[in-house]
């Protein structure tokens, strides 16, 4: 996923050493890949400030010679001179325009797919402790905050500083007093750029946290299950207060951003446009004391040039201060590029071409916090042969789920072992992880997409006779059918046109049309009422039949004709058996089967919203 033109591994730092804000060397290596590229960009910037200082030059020969001799044909000569170096310097121009900003936009694309790419290696836990919000926020934001920056930045560094020397040198050629009086003020200038740019970097910092938190609210409360949440709440005006809220303190952000600075840099520009009409004024006062210092050509040419410099100069500091700015965004960039993977495939991972499907938890322990007390699995010891099936059961908060996490390799383990056929599913590919584990969860995702898209999320080249197929053996496709445009339909945002059954269905024919040996149900029917869940039921058993099958139940009633079924308390494997033997052994199962029957009679069948 991350391109291979440039490395982002972080530098090694002694522990307790602090963080750089960002690194210079990183940052240069993004523009590594696209060096023959610079290096044109380079020749032509050259060449621009070359042709730029000679216009001055041409314009000296002009007043001292041309003109006052009467020489029509020089001066025709010097004329068409100051056009062609108008016209050279402006092809020039759009030449390294054209080549910066690609290059620009590559830097920019190179970033944006190392940052998605990083994050999709990343745990499930990463995501679970992360606004959805703020992870688009880094790669829309801060990313896109960049732009100008990294497009125009290192052309606009060679462009100008190639300009001030170039114009520097003929300065010094034409007159060395003059020069020095020109520059005297310069590293001030240069003391009061940097002292801006680190006031606006603080600024960019809180703005990009604003922009996060406002992407964040964004995606919470207009989604679809925001919405809901806040008319049924009746908190959608205190939502939109917030919103509001949080707009006015980006707004000052802005204004913040916009003025940090501003009065002192004015006060240098202001300054040196001030410089020509000061050596005018010198001038004048020499030639009226009968001592010129220079000649009149010789003078504008000067201040011709001294305004070149003035520009390039200005335009220099302003991009060392847009540098310093955009070093907070490259900063938190970076934060994201060095979190550590916790789950990454092995170097040689191994492939199985041949999947039984047998799975087994060797002494499994694991932790989601190092520093948490109890485990969430304990000594955990299952073995599900292939083709057969394992029910866990247990109170809520006994680890049923997490146990299913580690199968897919959502999870490792920090205790034991998960094998499948024998091999720990660390040492194998991500690859064969995903041909032979598929996931059926309660929370079933849909992408706003058609119907045909979504299925064949599982399977890219899946031809409409096999979508059918799957969606048959599903028990959907007469669902499918009756809509407006069949397979073609949108879902919606998270599927919500459909009822929670067809959902669930849906989501079991994307599984079927995968057709993985290991199957894991995660309480697929535990939130339908009885007659969806019946249907979704024979859908389950008709996926589940000569897979390996791991069901995370929740109501007992799915589970009797399981091979085995374990009884989770606390993290650890309290009862093992098939339904007949806990039963007569009268433990913890038959406690939690009691408790089932008469709460499923209390219990009102749930109202499904948003059914086709």
């Amino acid at each position: 996923m991350r391109p291979t033109a440039i490395d982002w591994t972080p530098p090694e730092r002694a522990e307790g050493e602090p963080r750089p804000p960002a690194e210079w060397r990183r940052i240069l290596a993004l523009f590594r890949p696209y060096r023959a590229r610079l290096a044109v960009v380079g020749l032509l910037v050259a060449a621009s400030a070359v042709v730029s200082v000679v216009s001055p030059f041409l314009l000296r020969a002009v007043l001292d010679t041309a003109i006052p001799q009467g020489r029509t044909g020089l001066l025709s000569l010097l004329a068409l001179g100051m056009i062609l170096t108008a016209v050279v310097n402006s092809i020039f121009n759009v030449l390294q325009t054209l080549i910066s900003t690609t290059v620009g936009q590559r830097v920019m694309h190179d970033l944006r797919t190392a940052v998605y790419g990083h994050l999709q290696r990343q745990s499930l836990a990463f995501f679970t402790r992360t606004r959805t919000g703020e992870v688009q926020s880094r790669i829309a934001n801060d990313i896109g905050g960049m732009q100008s920056t990294v497009t125009s930045t290192a052309t606009s560094l060679v462009s100008n500083l190639t300009a001030v020397v170039a114009s520097v040198v003929a300065m010094v050629a034409l007159d060395w007093r003059l020069t020095v009086v020109s520059l005297l003020l310069l590293p001030l200038f240069v003391w009061i750029s940097r002292r801006v740019g680190q006031e606006r970097k603080k600024i960019t910092t809180e703005r990009q946290k604003q922009l996060a938190a406002m992407s964040s609210a964004v995606q919470e409360s207009l989604s679809v299950s925001g919405i809901l949440l806040g008319r049924t709440m009746g908190r959608s005006g205190s939502l939109a207060r917030e919103f509001t809220g949080q707009s006015d303190q980006l707004a000052d952000l802005e204004v913040r951003a916009s003025m940090a600075g501003r009065w002192r840099m004015n006060t240098i520009q202001i300054v040196m446009a001030a410089m020509p009409a000061l050596i005018y004024w010198a001038a004048g006062l020499t030639s009226a004391a009968g001592a010129p210092i220079v000649s009149v050509g010789t003078l504008v040419a000067f201040v011709t040039l001294q305004q070149g410099l003035f520009r390039p100069t200005v335009s220099l500091l302003s991009t060392g201060v847009d540098v310093q700015t955009s070093l907070a965004l490259f900063q938190r960039i970076f934060e994201y590029l060095d979190l550590p993977v916790e789950i990454d495939e092995p170097a040689d991972p191994v492939t199985l071409t041949d999947i039984r499907g047998e799975v087994r938890f060797k002494d499994v322990d694991f932790r989601y916090d190092p520093a948490q007390e109890r485990p969430t699995l304990a000594g955990v010891d299952l073995t599900v042969p292939a083709g057969s099936s394992l029910a866990v059961v247990g109170e809520t908060g006994s680890g049923k789920t997490t146990l299913s996490y580690l199968v897919p390799r959502l999870y490792d383990v920090t205790g034991g072992s998960v094998t499948l056929d024998g091999v720990d599913v660390r040492e194998l590919s991500f690859d064969t992880l995903a041909r032979a584990v598929g996931v059926v969860s309660q929370e079933t995702y849909l992408f706003h997409a058609s119907v045909a898209e979504n299925l064949r999320f599982a399977k890219p080249g899946a031809s409409d006779a096999e979508l059918v197929e799957a969606a048959r053996a599903a028990q959907v496709h007469d669902t499918i059918a009756a809509l407006p445009d069949g397979y073609d339909t949108l879902v919606g945002e998270r599927g919500y046109r459909f009822s929670g059954g067809e959902k669930q269905r849906l989501a079991l024919a994307r599984t079927i049309l995968r057709n993985p040996p290991v199957l894991i149900l995660d309480e697929a029917t535990s939130a339908l009422d009885n007659r969806t869940e019946h249907a979704v039921q024979q859908a389950v058993d008709t996926l589940a039949a000569g897979r390996t099958t791991i069901t995370i139940a929740h109501r007992l009633s799915t589970v009797r004709a399981a091979d085995q079924i374990a009884v989770l308390d606390h993290g650890e494997v309290v009862e093992l058996g098939t339904h007949e033997e806990l039963v007569a052994l009268d433990g913890r199962y038959a406690a939690l089967l009691r408790r089932e029957v008469p709460e499923a009679a209390r219990q009102p069948e749930p109202v499904v919203l948003g059914h086709v």
